[in-house]
This record gives structure tokens, C-alpha cells and sequence, in this order.
């Protein structure tokens, strides 16, 4: 029952399964540096996941194998990620001075006060945070609850794949974690700062708001880079995989540009500015510091100054690699394209070093 979350075992890849790709991404760690080991993407056939559900687990599976041949990773243990839309989390107090074995019981024992479904089909895990700040004989204990079919579709489409799950995460945690690495690039490495990250994906786009470092706000709205890359397809009679790579290596005539590529950005423009509102508006804050741009999609050309200067707000792309020296098998200007787009990945590969 105990599976979300997870504890690391043995080197760990990171996978990324989407609703397009699966990124692999593998790390290894020198003193306080990271080293990228491998890496590779893999395109997923259309519907094999839908709204981040794994629809059809033989296809991932078979993406999943392909990907790690691609990459050249000897690794056979894996983390992943269910969306935080699938999962429901709370944070709840436990008497301090219980071992993890005594949690597990009296969490076990308690669970169905927090979770709305049956206990048999739930995966549950937990994490102590620290001390409650009312009560110094509890702890604050987050509680992370999936419906089992979630979990157990991504352990099946590794477990085809030769691979064995150590850690099944949550995106935004994964988030999170990638950006304790781009914050060391940041004013006071982040302290102080409230930093909001748009990960704008193929068919989602992710707001998540970071405030000392850890996210205090995630949204999901459906926009995407695949609107882009069907309106390619549409204006210029391209199959969907000439569009996509038309979209990235261009070619594409003149008017692409201004009739197609800008109305695009200013979409982008107003869907993050208008995730921006939400979080405004349910929260104590009236402003963001520094704007991320992550996703697939933060890869167009000087997308960052575009949006800085819709929004107002000082922008960069995610590239969580500027620091990380790279083994010979990596090609690093493909990781660099790549970079935006691999985040999760990232977080998920961190987890080798928890």
C-alpha cells in the first residue's frame, strides 16, 4: 500500500512519460556536482497516454524499452511520475518519536479519515516535514494518496521494458527538485524569492509557484505546443510528424511567422498571464519575482523575452544542465535543445541521491 513517493534504490533513471514522449535522463553525482550519464527521447504513438493516464500500457512499454536502448543507460531501476491531479495530498500531525514501521501502522489504521476511496484501491506513502509548530509532542506528516490503477500501469509499462520502479513520485515534487538546481543560478539561491514556473507541454500547461523554494501553488490549464504544431499541419498540408519537425528545425515559408508563430506566442503569452491571475487571486501574494519557462514548447526561439515583456515579469528558460559536466555518449547541444522539456526528468533522476 505503501508505494507513492518512495525511497531510492540502487542508481536511479529518471523517466518522464507524457502524452507525446518519454524522456529518460540519468545523473550521477562528483563532490557537490552533477554529471549527465544518458539520455534519449522517445516518441509515444498517439493515445498511448491521455490526460496523463496511461491508456495503453504495451505501447509505453515499448517506448520505455527503446528509450533506454537509445540512451545506453546499464541502469535497471527507475522513477516516475503520476500527475498531481491524480493524487490527492494532506498534511496531517502523528505523534513524534514513532519510527517509520509505527507510522505505517497508525497511518494504515487512520487513513480512511482522509482518503475518499476504499483503502484496497489506493497506494498510499508518507514523509515527515518536521515539527508541528503548535504542538511539540507532534510532527507534520504529508500524506500522498493515488488510485492503484495509476501506479500500477507505470510499474507494468517498466516492468515490460526490463526495468523495476524504485521511486513513483508526484510531477510536482519532480518540479520542485529540478529547481533546486536552477537555483543555484538565482539571487540568494532562491531564498526570499517567489518564483513561478511554467511548464508548457504538447497538450497541458502546468503553473507551478515556488515560494523559499518549495511550491505552494500548481494549476493545470489545457494549452499547449501541439496546437502549434496542428495549425502547421493544418495552413500548410504537412503529415503531423513533418509539422513537428518543421516546428523545431524550420523551413517553413514566410508567413509562418507572423500568421501563424505569433498568434501562437501571444496565446501562450495570455495563458500564462492568465494562470498567473489565478494564483494571484487564491493566494496571500500580489507578485512573482522571475518567471521559468519549462515544456517542449519553451524551446521557440527567444520565447523568453516574449513573454517578459507581455507579462512583465523577468523570464528565463529551464535549463537545469547550465552546471553539469557531461559523459562522452552525451550529445550536448541536443540536451541543450532538449533542456526545457526535461525537468521531470531531471527530478525524477535527483531521486538517485535523496
Amino acid at each position: 500500500m505503501f508505494s507513492i513517493l518512495g525511497k531510492k534504490s540502487k542508481q536511479t533513471i529518471g523517466l518522464d512519460i507524457t502524452s507525446t514522449t518519454v524522456k529518460l535522463l540519468e545523473l550521477a553525482q562528483s563532490g557537490s556536482k552533477y554529471r549527465v550519464e544518458s539520455y534519449a527521447v522517445e516518441p509515444l504513438s498517439p493515445n498511448a497516454v491521455v490526460d496523463k493516464t496511461i491508456a495503453d500500457v504495451d505501447a509505453v512499454g515499448d517506448a520505455i524499452r527503446k528509450v533506454v536502448a537509445r540512451s545506453g543507460t546499464k541502469a535497471t531501476h527507475a522513477a516516475v511520475a503520476v500527475s498531481g491531479a491524480a493524487v490527492i495530498t494532506k498534511v496531517i500531525t502523528m505523534p513524534a518519536g514513532l519510527n517509520d514501521r509505527e507510522l505505517e501502522s497508525q497511518i494504515s489504521l487512520e487513513a480512511d479519515q482522509y482518503i475518499p476511496y476504499p483503502l484496497e484501491e489506493v497506494n498510499l506513502d508518507f514523509e515527515i516535514i518536521g515539527p508541528n509548530a503548535r504542538m511539540q509532542d507532534q510532527v507534520d506528516v504529508l500524506l500522498a494518496a493515488c488510485r492503484s490503477e495509476n501506479v500500477d500501469a507505470r510499474v507494468a509499462a517498466l516492468e515490460l521494458a526490463g526495468l523495476k520502479a524504485a521511486v513513483v513520485d508526484i510531477e510536482s515534487y519532480a518540479m520542485e527538485l529540478a529547481c533546486s538546481v536552477l537555483a543555484e543560478g538565482w539571487p540568494n539561491q532562491g531564498e526570499g524569492m517567489t518564483v513561478a514556473v511554467a511548464d508548457v507541454g504538447a497538450t497541458n500547461t502546468t503553473l507551478s509557484v515556488l515560494h523559499n523554494n518549495t511550491i505552494i501553488y500548481t494549476r493545470e490549464q489545457n494549452f499547449g505546443g501541439l496546437q502549434l504544431t496542428e495549425e502547421i499541419q493544418r495552413r500548410y498540408g504537412l503529415s503531423m510528424e513533418e509539422a513537428g519537425m518543421a516546428k523545431r528545425q524550420g523551413g517553413l515559408p514566410d508567413n509562418y511567422v507572423p500568421e501563424v508563430l505569433e498568434p501562437f506566442r501571444e496565446a501562450m503569452a495570455q495563458q500564462i498571464n492568465r494562470a498567473l491571475q489565478f494564483f494571484y487571486s487564491a493566494s496571500p501574494y500580489n507578485h512573482i519575482d522571475l518567471l521559468v519557462l519549462a515544456g517542449g514548447t519553451s524551446a521557440l526561439s527567444n520565447i523568453d523575452k516574449f513573454i517578459e515583456k507581455r507579462v512583465g515579469v523577468p523570464t528565463e528558460v529551464a535549463n537545469p544542465f547550465t552546471n553539469m559536466a557531461m559523459s562522452n555518449k552525451v550529445k550536448a547541444k541536443a540536451l541543450s535543445n532538449d533542456a526545457p522539456a526535461m525537468m521531470i526528468a531531471c527530478g525524477l533522476a535527483l531521486r538517485s541521491f535523496d
